[in-house]
């Protein structure tokens, strides 16, 4: 059984910066993409940024592009979101989870308790 464990939120100003983390126990396959999501009350989970675990190639949401970086690290099996530049509308609980497919960014493992990022204006 998979886990995915998130890391790293916090509280910070309009315009700053945080790094979140998610650690995942188990092997990751170079097959495999990870990416990250985002929960507001009321609101559906939405995709925003991926990375395939070989190749390292990236997807970005049009809302983050230019503002977040997706990153892995394999010998720790965990992957990074560097978000600089953040707004009042990043704020949310962020998620990662591994990708059903590459095209629509569907995920598929089970969810894990997210972290709670909050932008003051």
């Amino acid at each position: 059984q998979v886990q995915l464990v998130e890391s790293g939120g916090g509280l910070v100003q309009a315009g700053g910066s945080l790094r979140l983390s998610c650690a995942v126990s188990g092997r990751i396959l170079n097959g495999y993409a990870l990416g990250w999501f985002r929960q507001t009350p009321g609101k559906e989970r939405e995709f925003v940024a991926a990375i395939t675990w070989g190749g390292g190639s990236t997807s970005y949401a049009d809302s983050v592009k230019g503002r977040f970086t997706i990153s892995r690290d394999v010998y720790r099996n965990t992957i990074f979101l560097q978000m600089n530049g953040l707004k009042p509308e990043d704020t949310a609980v962020y998620y990662c989870n591994f990708l059903n497919d590459w095209r629509t960014k569907k995920p598929y493992a089970d969810w894990g308790r997210g972290t709670q990022v909050t932008v003051s204006s």
